[in-house]
């Protein structure tokens, strides 16, 4: 691609003035953000490739992105016809960054190798900097941004106005959350914490703002000492309400571009600061005498909902049901007259999602994949990939919404007519690892990790997986992704606890051939007290039945299918009375009981 190598020539002219042998760029902003305003794009302006994990790296000679399974198929494809080498993570044979960087720079003189202090957080910078030493002596320089020379017409910094979250959906007072939060600092015998991921900020204050895609977020840093809080922001994206409500709270206001003068002016004896969440750049300019180096308490306290936010889901929920089961009724006679394609249906049930109460957006790009776009895990369609549909085969569909009561997040994977016996053991398989992990009960304070396997036993008895992980946190009309919790193979010290929502999305994909994904968004219930403590469950607060077509019925046990039909006949009832007669129809078909 010309304009990609443009690019790549214009950055090894800047690297070579500045003596630099490679540079990095992350995929993240300097909140550490999953999700990112396009002026911190720059991992996806350098390379093209478009996903939201990886990491390019640049020599004066060769280049190469790394991510992880979500983005092989689409690395491949957006990398193709550049110099960029898809480097596939945790993938026996993929050398690591700093390995790579090591062979590639081994007859280079004192190599120094480029990263953006401002954009790669403290952990990161110092995993780096000690692999790249270890690597052949190589030196880490963080004060450096080639991007200010080179990305010419880059999109400024958003300045969206800034909306105060109504207390009937928030449910606590900002002065409330910061007097918690000032308790944990306490339990960490810290004096201040500087907040930097945007949703925590969003969280804490009750405002809302449009500053990332599908993320109801805002550009800031928030600063709390045991006395005082600032928040650091444009001020032209606060209206004189949101002044003044700040004010009633006791937040002061700073510009967002004081935010290292603050940190360089703090007072206080220490401060604590998150290394995987602080950038590198902040997290060295405070000007205190003891830096206490800890999780932020933030997300372990957003992660548990209070009554209105719980309310607020269920309420979302069904609005988000209403919408799906209309989509779903439309579908299958919309594809058998034809003219369908992955981005029209796409459309529609965003269309139907926006005539429904508060919808305020989606909460991430809808992935609509066909049959072997399917086997994408993050596919995203664009007009040179669209595929039209056919009435037969698979579409997995995950999609979701925000409304100002609530985030959801939904996957199906629907049947368009006939079927393969390969695509109805996979869809099995994988709707039994959805039911199994819905019926398990575990000890609170259990992790995601010890729960994952529930979700993978069958298939893992066929000699089939699949590399994602099979939940996350849902933010209350904030972020999609939200942590600290989640269930993966890989080991997460998080622990769940009641009140945390959390998704259920097993999968199995067949590269070349299709897809499969069920998932619904799980609330954490308490389930019972006995001598040997606190017994957790899950309710699902998704409302959409499961297509039950391609199940091969001998393959489900007695529980799954008690499971099944329980949910179905709560998905009916909650649902029915908001749908017109066919669609009503439609639904009481759709939740039919199975037996065996």
């Amino acid at each position: 691609m010309k304009e990609i190598q443009q690019r790549l020539d214009a950055l090894r002219e800047v690297m070579r003035r500045e003596h630099l042998s490679a540079f990095i760029f992350p995929s993240t902003d300097p909140h550490n953000g999953e999700y990112i305003p396009a002026h911190w794009e720059g991992r996806k302006w350098i390379s093209g490739f478009s996903g939201s994990a990886g990491t390019a790296v640049v020599t004066l000679h060769e280049a190469a992105v790394w991510t992880d399974s979500r983005y092989f198929i689409a690395g491949a494809e957006q990398l193709s016809d550049t110099e960029f080498v898809l480097m596939k993570e945790r993938v026996d044979g993929t050398p690591s960054i700093p390995e790579w960087l090591g062979q590639k720079l081994a007859t280079t003189h004192s190599p120094e190798v480029g990263i953006d202090g401002m954009v790669a957080s403290e952990s990161m910078v110092r995993s780096l900097t000690h692999a790249l030493r270890n690597a052949g002596g190589i030196t880490l320089r963080t004060n450096f941004d080639p991007l200010s020379f080179i990305w010419k017409n880059r999109p400024a910094i958003p300045t969206t106005p800034v909306n105060i979250h109504p207390m009937q959906y928030a449910g606590e007072t900002c002065r409330s959350k910061i007097t918690r939060l000032r308790g944990q600092l306490t339990d960490h015998h810290a004096d201040g914490i500087l907040v930097s991921a945007l949703d925590e900020i969003a969280w804490l204050l009750n405002l809302r703002g449009n500053d990332v895609h599908c993320n109801p977020v805002f550009v800031s840093f928030l600063l709390v000492t045991k006395t005082n809080s600032t928040l650091y922001i444009h001020q032209e994206k606060l209206s004189p309400d949101v002044v003044a409500y700040l004010a009633e709270e006791g937040i002061d206001i700073d510009d967002y571009e004081n935010i290292l003068c603050g940190l360089q002016q703090y007072g206080e004896y220490n401060i604590l600061l998150d290394a995987d969440e602080i950038n590198h750049t902040l997290f060295h300019a405070v000007g205190c005498s003891e830096i206490i180096q800890a999780p932020s308490p933030v997300p372990a306290m957003k992660a548990i909902k209070n009554e209105a936010e719980i309310a607020g889901f269920h309420r979302a929920m069904l609005k988000d049901g209403i919408a799906l089961v209309k989509f779903l009724h439309w579908l299958k006679p919309a594809v058998k007259r034809g003219g369908q394609t992955e981005m029209s249906v796409d459309e529609k049930l965003t269309a139907l999602r926006a005539s429904q109460p508060l919808f305020r957006g989606i909460s991430f790009d809808t992935i609509a994949g066909y049959q072997e776009h399917g086997a994408i895990v993050h596919y995203e369609a664009t007009p040179e990939t669209d595929k039209p549909l056919e009435p037969r085969g698979f579409l997995l569909l995950d999609s979701g919404a925000q409304y100002e009561d609530g985030t959801t997040d939904i996957t199906r994977t629907i049947p368009l007519g006939a079927i393969t016996d390969e695509q109805r053991l996979a869809y099995t398989l994988v709707l039994k690892g959805y039911i199994q992990l819905n019926l398990l009960k575990f000890p609170d304070g259990a992790t995601g990790t010890q729960l994952d396997a529930l979700a993978r036993k069958d298939m893992w008895r066929e000699g089939l997986n699949y590399l994602h992980g099979t939940g996350h946190g849902v933010g209350s009309y904030l972020n999609v992704h939200e942590g600290p919790h989640q269930i993966r193979m890989e080991w997460r010290p998080a622990p769940i606890h009641a009140g945390m929502t959390v998704t259920d999305e097993p999968g199995l994909y067949l590269s070349g051939r299709f897809g499969v994904r069920i998932e619904n968004t799980l609330l954490v219930v308490p389930y019972r007290k006995t001598e040997f403590g606190k017994f957790l469950g899950f309710l699902p607060l998704t409302l959409c039945p499961i297509d039950t077509t391609p199940i091969l019925i001998e393959r489900m046990t007695e529980e799954e299918l008690t499971w099944l039909n329980d949910y179905h006949a709560q998905v009916y009832e909650r649902l029915a009375p908001h749908l017109d007669t066919e669609e009503r129809a439609w639904l009481k078909d759709a939740t039919e009981p199975l037996t065996v």
